[in-house]
């Protein structure tokens, strides 16, 4: 797969952006986009599959919550060398691949979903799916060398948000096969995306391109590694990205396990939320290009534990309507600030490179590079709070039977995001005769 090659790219030059950048970066985004959607689909398929699992598959609701865990771990791991191949091979040769790759989960999903498959083997299975979570990390590091900075928090975000749709359309595609042909036909779910798998391979091999001037780089790896800001961005973005596909895998089962749904009436509201998050990812990206990262971050935050707060009522109440709408409103805001926080990283190394005394192209060079070093590691951090969403709420229901007890330590976590994006990224500390040079604006990033 030699692929298509592009030699120069320079997005920041806008002569070449505006003749030449421009419309060869849309077309690799909007097949990008659609590829990342195949693969959270298939990453997520196990919070459909365990609406399809009766009392003939003998797995009772913590075990359910095991099996997303388990998806969701690997999905976690995968992303980082997943970040690093698109260098190595080329963005639309591993686009290629790792859309491809996606046949081996589905066709495994197809064999094991039956009554009688010991419970080994869905766990063997549901790790598979999580290659489908790597294909975010490729498709951002890819995508993010691209743009130029000025349009990385509506490309990104854009990139992300139709990636993220992958998750409640996979559910709304199990909504509708309850509804006609009920909840024991699990494997149409699956002839539904067999094929779409084929046709994102193809249409990457036939329209993305391969950038020549991405090259792996160690030495960045390595000072991204060492930097504070990488892992406290991974700590946001924990509690953002984190909170998104913790609960979009299990929305549908705490419906059926809190409040007595059916697998039908699970279904019917599960996609809602995941759908309203995903839309909502590049208004967040949007905003923070206009108003600064750092600030649309803090007060999602704020807003994310408020509406914790109407969800941990609701629990301890047992309201479904008050649950639905705490619930919903924290899908809404955990996918606008998934984009917030996602666009911070650029601007952060940005900011970083221009107090360093850095300017123009050298500052910009240096933004990319650590950036796109820094994304990979962030994104499997953050896909890591979704295996402890699900862990906290295994845990709950098999000590207190409710997830009430899960709201709260999710609480907290929102509190300690908003206190750490004030100290770090907004607050602005009073400067010292020492100050040799002004520290960078991050509220601004």
């Amino acid at each position: 797969m030699a692929g298509r090659w592009i030699e120069r790219w320079d997005p920041e030059d806008d002569t070449f952006w505006r003749e030449t950048g421009e419309r060869v970066a849309r077309r690799n985004l909007f097949l990008s986009v659609f590829c990342e959607h195949v693969g959270f689909s298939v990453w997520s398929l196990w919070s459909v599959m365990v609406l399809f699992m009766g009392p003939g598959y003998g797995v009772d609701p913590a075990g359910k919550f095991f099996l997303i865990s388990v998806a969701t771990l690997v999905g976690a791991l995968v992303r980082i060398p997943y970040t690093f191949a698109v260098a190595r091979f080329g963005g639309r040769n591993w686009s290629v691949f790792s859309c491809l790759l996606l046949l081996v989960p589905a066709v495994a999903a197809w064999l094991a979903m039956e009554p009688g498959t010991s419970y080994t083997t869905f766990l063997l299975v549901a790790a598979l799916a999580g290659v489908g979570g790597g294909n975010f990390a490729s498709s951002m590091t890819n995508i993010n060398a691209f743009f130029p900075l000025r349009k990385k928090g509506w490309a990104l975000g854009l990139n992300a948000g139709g990636g993220n749709i992958g998750v409640p359309v996979v559910q709304l595609v199990g909504l509708l096969v309850i509804a006609t042909a009920g909840a024991t036909h699990p494997r149409i779910v699956l002839a539904v995306y067999i094929p779409l798998i084929v046709i994102a391979g193809l249409c990457a091999a036939l329209g993305m391109d391969n950038l020549a001037p991405v090259r792996n780089d160690t030495g960045a790896a390595k000072e991204a590694l060492r930097d504070a800001h990488t892992w406290i961005m991974a700590f946001l973005y924990l509690g953002t990205f984190g909170s998104f596909i913790g609960y979009s895998f299990a929305f549908g089962l705490v419906l059926q396990t809190q409040f007595g749904r059916t697998p039908l009436q699970a279904a019917s509201l599960t996609f809602v939320g995941p759908l309203l998050g995903s839309v909502i990812r590049p208004v967040g990206g949007r905003l923070a290009d206009v108003y600064g990262g750092a600030r649309i971050t803090l007060g999602n935050f704020a807003a994310m534990a408020a509406a914790t707060g109407v969800v941990l009522y609701a629990s301890v109440q047992k309201s479904l309507p008050v649950f639905l709408t705490g619930f919903i409103a924290l899908f809404v805001l955990s996918g606008l600030g998934n984009g917030s926080t996602y666009k911070m990283i650029p601007g952060i190394f940005q900011a970083k490179a221009l107090a360093r005394g850095l300017s123009g192209e050298a500052a910009a060079a240096y933004g990319r590079r650590l950036s796109g070093a820094a994304m990979g590691f962030v994104g499997a951090v953050g896909a890591l709070g979704g295996l402890a969403i699900n862990l906290a709420f295994r845990q709950s229901f098999q000590t207190a039977g409710s997830g009430t007890a899960a709201f709260a330590a999710f609480l907290a976590c929102y509190a300690a995001c908003f206190t750490v994006t004030w100290a770090v990224y907004v607050r602005r500390p009073a400067r010292t005769p020492v100050s040799a040079a002004p520290a960078p604006a991050y509220a601004e990033v």
